[in-house]
Protein backbone atom coordinates (compact mmCIF):
# COMPACT_ATOMS: atom_id res chain seq x y z
CA UNK A 1 0.00 0.00 0.00
CA UNK A 2 2.90 2.38 0.71
CA UNK A 3 4.19 1.89 -2.82
CA UNK A 4 0.71 2.61 -4.22
CA UNK A 5 0.50 5.78 -2.13
CA UNK A 6 3.86 6.95 -3.48
CA UNK A 7 2.76 6.23 -7.04
CA UNK A 8 -0.51 8.09 -6.38
CA UNK A 9 1.37 11.11 -5.03
CA UNK A 10 3.63 11.13 -8.09
CA UNK A 11 0.71 10.80 -10.52
CA UNK A 12 -1.28 13.51 -8.73
CA UNK A 13 1.65 15.91 -8.87
CA UNK A 14 2.42 15.32 -12.55
CA UNK A 15 -1.08 14.52 -13.82
CA UNK A 16 -1.09 17.27 -16.46
CA UNK A 17 2.28 16.17 -17.86
CA UNK A 18 1.21 12.50 -17.91
CA UNK A 19 -2.01 13.30 -19.79
CA UNK A 20 -0.07 15.39 -22.34
CA UNK A 21 2.53 12.66 -22.88
CA UNK A 22 -0.09 9.96 -23.39
CA UNK A 23 -2.08 12.20 -25.73
CA UNK A 24 1.08 12.86 -27.77
CA UNK A 25 1.82 9.13 -27.89
CA UNK A 26 -1.72 8.38 -29.05
CA UNK A 27 -1.48 11.10 -31.70
CA UNK A 28 1.93 10.27 -33.19
CA UNK A 29 1.99 6.51 -32.52
CA UNK A 30 -1.69 5.51 -32.38
CA UNK A 31 -0.97 1.79 -32.80
CA UNK A 32 0.82 1.76 -29.44
CA UNK A 33 -2.44 2.42 -27.57
CA UNK A 34 -4.90 1.00 -30.09
CA UNK A 35 -5.84 -1.71 -27.56
CA UNK A 36 -7.80 1.03 -25.78
CA UNK A 37 -11.08 1.12 -27.68
CA UNK A 38 -13.57 3.99 -27.74
CA UNK A 39 -16.15 1.49 -26.47
CA UNK A 40 -14.29 1.62 -23.14
CA UNK A 41 -15.08 5.33 -22.66
CA UNK A 42 -18.39 4.84 -20.82
CA UNK A 43 -17.11 2.23 -18.32
CA UNK A 44 -13.98 4.32 -17.68
CA UNK A 45 -16.04 7.43 -17.03
CA UNK A 46 -18.24 5.38 -14.70
CA UNK A 47 -15.11 4.47 -12.71
CA UNK A 48 -14.18 8.16 -12.39
CA UNK A 49 -17.70 9.04 -11.24
CA UNK A 50 -17.74 6.13 -8.78
CA UNK A 51 -14.50 7.48 -7.32
CA UNK A 52 -16.08 10.91 -7.01
CA UNK A 53 -19.01 9.34 -5.15
CA UNK A 54 -16.64 7.62 -2.72
CA UNK A 55 -15.27 11.02 -1.69
CA UNK A 56 -18.68 12.63 -1.11
CA UNK A 57 -20.20 12.96 2.35
CA UNK A 58 -23.54 14.40 3.50
CA UNK A 59 -21.60 17.39 4.86
CA UNK A 60 -20.46 18.26 1.34
CA UNK A 61 -24.03 19.30 0.56
CA UNK A 62 -24.24 21.54 3.62
CA UNK A 63 -23.07 24.55 1.60
CA UNK A 64 -26.11 24.14 -0.68
CA UNK A 65 -28.42 24.86 2.26
CA UNK A 66 -26.21 27.17 4.31
CA UNK A 67 -25.18 29.35 1.34
CA UNK A 68 -27.76 28.72 -1.39
CA UNK A 69 -27.12 32.12 -3.02
CA UNK A 70 -23.46 31.30 -3.75
CA UNK A 71 -24.28 27.86 -5.18
CA UNK A 72 -27.15 29.20 -7.30
CA UNK A 73 -24.92 31.95 -8.72
CA UNK A 74 -22.24 29.38 -9.52
CA UNK A 75 -24.60 26.88 -11.16
CA UNK A 76 -26.35 29.55 -13.24
CA UNK A 77 -22.94 30.77 -14.41
CA UNK A 78 -21.93 27.16 -15.18
CA UNK A 79 -24.92 26.43 -17.39
CA UNK A 80 -25.10 29.81 -19.14
CA UNK A 81 -21.51 30.91 -19.74
CA UNK A 82 -20.00 27.69 -21.09
CA UNK A 83 -22.87 26.61 -23.41
CA UNK A 84 -23.18 30.12 -24.85
CA UNK A 85 -19.40 30.42 -25.31
CA UNK A 86 -19.35 27.05 -27.05
CA UNK A 87 -22.13 28.08 -29.44
CA UNK A 88 -20.49 31.43 -30.25
CA UNK A 89 -17.10 29.81 -30.89
CA UNK A 90 -18.63 27.31 -33.32
CA UNK A 91 -20.07 30.25 -35.27
CA UNK A 92 -16.98 32.48 -35.11
CA UNK A 93 -14.73 29.67 -36.38
CA UNK A 94 -17.39 28.28 -38.73
CA UNK A 95 -16.90 24.74 -37.40
CA UNK A 96 -18.27 21.73 -39.24
CA UNK A 97 -21.35 20.08 -37.64
CA UNK A 98 -19.31 17.19 -36.21
CA UNK A 99 -16.80 19.50 -34.50
CA UNK A 100 -19.55 21.92 -33.47
CA UNK A 101 -21.55 19.25 -31.63
CA UNK A 102 -18.39 18.15 -29.80
CA UNK A 103 -17.63 21.70 -28.63
CA UNK A 104 -21.26 22.30 -27.60
CA UNK A 105 -21.31 19.03 -25.62
CA UNK A 106 -18.25 20.21 -23.68
CA UNK A 107 -20.04 23.49 -22.96
CA UNK A 108 -23.29 21.91 -21.75
CA UNK A 109 -21.65 19.41 -19.39
CA UNK A 110 -21.35 20.00 -15.62
CA UNK A 111 -18.20 21.03 -13.75
CA UNK A 112 -15.11 18.85 -13.94
CA UNK A 113 -14.09 16.40 -11.23
CA UNK A 114 -10.64 17.95 -10.79
CA UNK A 115 -11.98 21.48 -10.22
CA UNK A 116 -12.18 20.89 -6.46
CA UNK A 117 -8.47 20.08 -6.27
CA UNK A 118 -7.59 23.13 -8.37
CA UNK A 119 -9.75 25.33 -6.13
CA UNK A 120 -7.94 23.98 -3.08
CA UNK A 121 -4.56 24.70 -4.68
CA UNK A 122 -5.72 28.21 -5.60
CA UNK A 123 -6.70 28.92 -1.97
CA UNK A 124 -10.29 29.35 -3.08
CA UNK A 125 -13.56 28.38 -1.43
CA UNK A 126 -13.36 24.57 -1.58
CA UNK A 127 -16.76 24.02 0.05
CA UNK A 128 -18.41 26.15 -2.63
CA UNK A 129 -16.49 24.31 -5.37
CA UNK A 130 -17.59 20.90 -4.05
CA UNK A 131 -21.18 22.12 -3.70
CA UNK A 132 -21.19 23.49 -7.24
CA UNK A 133 -19.73 20.29 -8.69
CA UNK A 134 -22.30 18.18 -6.86
CA UNK A 135 -25.25 20.38 -7.85
CA UNK A 136 -24.23 20.83 -11.49
CA UNK A 137 -23.68 17.05 -11.77
CA UNK A 138 -27.13 16.34 -10.31
CA UNK A 139 -28.69 18.85 -12.72
CA UNK A 140 -26.76 17.47 -15.71
CA UNK A 141 -29.26 14.71 -16.75
CA UNK A 142 -31.84 17.45 -17.39
CA UNK A 143 -29.81 20.50 -18.37
CA UNK A 144 -27.11 18.90 -20.54
CA UNK A 145 -29.53 17.26 -23.03
CA UNK A 146 -31.86 20.29 -22.98
CA UNK A 147 -29.08 22.81 -23.64
CA UNK A 148 -27.52 20.55 -26.28
CA UNK A 149 -30.88 20.50 -28.05
CA UNK A 150 -31.21 24.31 -27.80
CA UNK A 151 -27.73 25.04 -29.19
CA UNK A 152 -27.26 22.12 -31.60
CA UNK A 153 -30.76 20.80 -32.33
CA UNK A 154 -31.07 22.76 -35.57
CA UNK A 155 -27.79 21.33 -36.89
CA UNK A 156 -27.87 17.69 -35.76
CA UNK A 157 -30.47 15.28 -34.41
CA UNK A 158 -30.42 15.44 -30.59
CA UNK A 159 -32.26 12.67 -28.71
CA UNK A 160 -32.87 14.37 -25.35
CA UNK A 161 -34.39 11.34 -23.62
CA UNK A 162 -31.61 9.00 -24.71
CA UNK A 163 -28.97 11.47 -23.49
CA UNK A 164 -30.81 11.79 -20.17
CA UNK A 165 -30.67 8.02 -19.66
CA UNK A 166 -26.98 7.89 -20.60
CA UNK A 167 -26.03 10.56 -18.05
CA UNK A 168 -28.04 8.81 -15.34
CA UNK A 169 -26.35 5.48 -16.11
CA UNK A 170 -22.79 6.72 -16.57
CA UNK A 171 -22.70 9.57 -14.03
CA UNK A 172 -25.52 9.61 -11.48
CA UNK A 173 -25.77 5.89 -10.64
CA UNK A 174 -21.98 5.40 -10.11
CA UNK A 175 -21.88 8.52 -7.90
CA UNK A 176 -24.84 7.28 -5.83
CA UNK A 177 -23.22 3.85 -5.48
CA UNK A 178 -19.93 5.42 -4.38
CA UNK A 179 -21.75 7.73 -1.95
CA UNK A 180 -23.66 4.83 -0.37
CA UNK A 181 -20.52 2.69 -0.01
CA UNK A 182 -18.72 5.63 1.60
CA UNK A 183 -21.63 6.09 4.02
CA UNK A 184 -22.16 2.45 5.01
CA UNK A 185 -18.67 0.98 4.56
CA UNK A 186 -16.37 3.69 5.83
CA UNK A 187 -13.51 1.32 6.60
CA UNK A 188 -13.40 0.20 2.98
CA UNK A 189 -13.50 3.81 1.78
CA UNK A 190 -10.71 4.85 4.16
CA UNK A 191 -8.58 2.01 2.81
CA UNK A 192 -8.92 3.01 -0.85
CA UNK A 193 -9.50 6.76 -0.76
CA UNK A 194 -5.78 7.60 -0.85
CA UNK A 195 -5.29 5.78 -4.15
CA UNK A 196 -8.45 7.13 -5.81
CA UNK A 197 -6.52 9.90 -7.61
CA UNK A 198 -4.37 7.20 -9.22
CA UNK A 199 -7.42 5.24 -10.41
CA UNK A 200 -9.21 8.36 -11.70
CA UNK A 201 -6.10 9.61 -13.50
CA UNK A 202 -5.52 6.25 -15.18
CA UNK A 203 -9.16 6.20 -16.34
CA UNK A 204 -8.95 9.76 -17.73
CA UNK A 205 -5.64 8.99 -19.45
CA UNK A 206 -7.17 5.86 -21.01
CA UNK A 207 -10.18 7.86 -22.28
CA UNK A 208 -7.88 10.45 -23.88
CA UNK A 209 -5.67 7.77 -25.42
CA UNK A 210 -8.64 5.85 -26.85
CA UNK A 211 -10.23 8.91 -28.47
CA UNK A 212 -7.02 10.51 -29.74
CA UNK A 213 -5.63 7.28 -31.23
CA UNK A 214 -8.93 6.54 -32.97
CA UNK A 215 -8.93 10.01 -34.56
CA UNK A 216 -5.19 10.64 -34.97
CA UNK A 217 -5.38 11.10 -38.77
CA UNK A 218 -8.15 13.70 -38.52
CA UNK A 219 -6.36 15.45 -35.67
CA UNK A 220 -3.27 15.87 -37.82
CA UNK A 221 -5.26 17.90 -40.31
CA UNK A 222 -7.66 19.85 -38.08
CA UNK A 223 -5.99 19.59 -34.67
CA UNK A 224 -4.73 23.21 -34.57
CA UNK A 225 -8.22 24.61 -35.04
CA UNK A 226 -9.69 22.35 -32.35
CA UNK A 227 -6.93 23.28 -29.90
CA UNK A 228 -7.49 27.02 -30.46
CA UNK A 229 -11.25 26.68 -29.91
CA UNK A 230 -10.77 24.55 -26.79
CA UNK A 231 -8.23 26.96 -25.26
CA UNK A 232 -10.48 29.97 -25.91
CA UNK A 233 -13.51 28.15 -24.51
CA UNK A 234 -11.67 27.20 -21.32
CA UNK A 235 -9.83 30.49 -20.71
CA UNK A 236 -12.89 32.66 -21.42
CA UNK A 237 -14.85 30.43 -19.02
CA UNK A 238 -12.31 31.12 -16.26
CA UNK A 239 -12.38 34.85 -17.00
CA UNK A 240 -16.16 35.25 -17.17
CA UNK A 241 -16.67 33.08 -14.07
CA UNK A 242 -14.32 35.34 -12.12
CA UNK A 243 -15.89 38.52 -13.49
CA UNK A 244 -19.40 37.34 -12.58
CA UNK A 245 -18.25 36.77 -9.00
CA UNK A 246 -16.68 40.24 -8.84
CA UNK A 247 -19.72 41.98 -10.38
CA UNK A 248 -21.95 40.32 -7.79
CA UNK A 249 -19.50 41.46 -5.06
CA UNK A 250 -18.55 38.00 -3.83
CA UNK A 251 -15.32 37.72 -1.85
CA UNK A 252 -12.06 36.70 -3.53
CA UNK A 253 -12.12 33.04 -2.45
CA UNK A 254 -15.62 32.59 -3.90
CA UNK A 255 -14.61 34.31 -7.15
CA UNK A 256 -11.72 31.88 -7.54
CA UNK A 257 -13.97 28.88 -6.92
CA UNK A 258 -16.57 30.04 -9.45
CA UNK A 259 -13.88 30.90 -12.00
CA UNK A 260 -12.33 27.42 -11.84
CA UNK A 261 -15.66 25.63 -11.57
CA UNK A 262 -17.08 27.40 -14.63
CA UNK A 263 -13.93 26.99 -16.74
CA UNK A 264 -13.28 23.31 -15.98
CA UNK A 265 -15.82 20.95 -17.54
CA UNK A 266 -16.58 17.25 -17.19
CA UNK A 267 -15.10 16.75 -20.64
CA UNK A 268 -15.02 12.98 -20.11
CA UNK A 269 -18.81 13.07 -20.10
CA UNK A 270 -18.78 15.16 -23.30
CA UNK A 271 -16.60 12.51 -24.95
CA UNK A 272 -18.85 9.73 -23.67
CA UNK A 273 -22.01 11.41 -24.99
CA UNK A 274 -20.40 12.15 -28.36
CA UNK A 275 -19.29 8.54 -28.66
CA UNK A 276 -22.68 7.12 -27.66
CA UNK A 277 -25.11 9.49 -29.40
CA UNK A 278 -23.23 11.09 -32.29
CA UNK A 279 -21.21 8.14 -33.61
CA UNK A 280 -22.04 9.25 -37.16
CA UNK A 281 -19.78 12.26 -36.46
CA UNK A 282 -16.37 10.74 -35.56
CA UNK A 283 -14.74 14.11 -34.84
CA UNK A 284 -17.39 14.96 -32.22
CA UNK A 285 -15.37 13.08 -29.58
CA UNK A 286 -12.22 15.14 -30.18
CA UNK A 287 -13.09 18.46 -28.43
CA UNK A 288 -13.83 16.60 -25.19
CA UNK A 289 -10.56 14.67 -25.37
CA UNK A 290 -8.53 17.81 -26.12
CA UNK A 291 -10.34 19.67 -23.32
CA UNK A 292 -9.42 16.84 -20.92
CA UNK A 293 -5.77 17.41 -21.71
CA UNK A 294 -5.80 21.20 -21.77
CA UNK A 295 -7.92 22.05 -18.71
CA UNK A 296 -5.63 20.05 -16.41
CA UNK A 297 -2.73 22.19 -17.65
CA UNK A 298 -4.58 25.52 -17.54
CA UNK A 299 -6.22 24.68 -14.20
CA UNK A 300 -2.84 24.05 -12.59
CA UNK A 301 -1.44 27.30 -14.04
CA UNK A 302 -4.45 29.33 -12.89
CA UNK A 303 -4.41 27.74 -9.42
CA UNK A 304 -0.73 28.61 -9.09
CA UNK A 305 -1.43 32.21 -10.16
CA UNK A 306 -4.31 32.59 -7.71
CA UNK A 307 -2.23 31.08 -4.87
CA UNK A 308 0.66 33.46 -5.55
CA UNK A 309 -1.62 36.51 -5.54
CA UNK A 310 -3.20 35.28 -2.31
CA UNK A 311 0.25 34.97 -0.69
CA UNK A 312 1.13 38.52 -1.74
CA UNK A 313 -2.08 39.88 -0.23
Amino acid sequence: MKILKKITAFVSRYMAAIVILVAALALFAPSSVRFLKTSYVNPLLGIVMFGMGLTLKPGDFKVVFSRPKDVIIGCIAQFTVMPLLAFLLTKVFNLSPELAIGVILVGTCPGGTSSNVMTYLSKGDVALSVGMTACSTILAPILTPALTYVYAGQTVDVNVWSMFLSIVQVVILPIILGFLINHFFKKFTEAVVEILPLISTLAIVAIVAAVVSANSANLMTSGALIIIVVILHNVLGYLLGYVIGKVLKLDETKCRAISIEVGMQNSGLATSLANAHFAQYPLATIPGAVFSVWHNVSGAILANFFARTADKK
